[in-house]
């Protein structure tokens, strides 16, 4: 099975507001940088999009080490989502799950890999973490310019 990095990072210019995400993954030397964004977004949708989005491009299972600054993210996915689902999608206090359409994608995508989760101190020098932000503020970019 391939071993795969990807490094994710989402951005939003007010919260609700603009945003990106970005994603770098990287299967040995060979490296992919993918970015998008949305009009009216959060930060959390922003930082899911990316991790959906690198892990939709993989066209066979992979052990996939994910790297997000997102502990949101991260303690969604190892704890939380379990719970969740056992609840119809709402929270220990009954309230329905934030984003629940993009948890759900995850959770699909997630299941085809062997995933391991990291997280990463944002904005502390981690090459890949700072070219990760540089692709989700591009994503930021291209919705402000058109």
């Amino acid at each position: 099975m391939s071993s795969v990095y990807l490094y994710t990072d989402g951005a939003c210019k007010g919260n609700p507001g603009v945003g990106g995400w970005g994603a770098l993954l990287r299967y040995g030397s060979h490296e992919k940088e993918l970015y998008g964004g949305e009009t009216h977004t959060t930060n959390n949708r922003m930082e899911l999009t990316a991790i959906i989005a690198g892990l939709s491009t993989l066209t066979r299972p992979c052990e996939v080490v994910i790297c997000t600054d997102s502990q949101y993210v991260k303690n969604g996915m190892e704890s939380w989502i379990h719970s969740w689902k056992r609840n119809g999608w709402q929270t220990a206090s009954k309230k329905p799950v934030k984003n629940e359409d993009l948890w759900k994608q995850l959770d699909e995508q997630v299941k085809r890999h062997q995933v391991t989760w990291t997280w990463v101190k944002g904005h502390s020098g981690h090459p890949e973490n700072e070219r990760a932000d540089a692709l989700a503020n591009l994503g930021v970019e291209d919705i402000l310019n058109n």
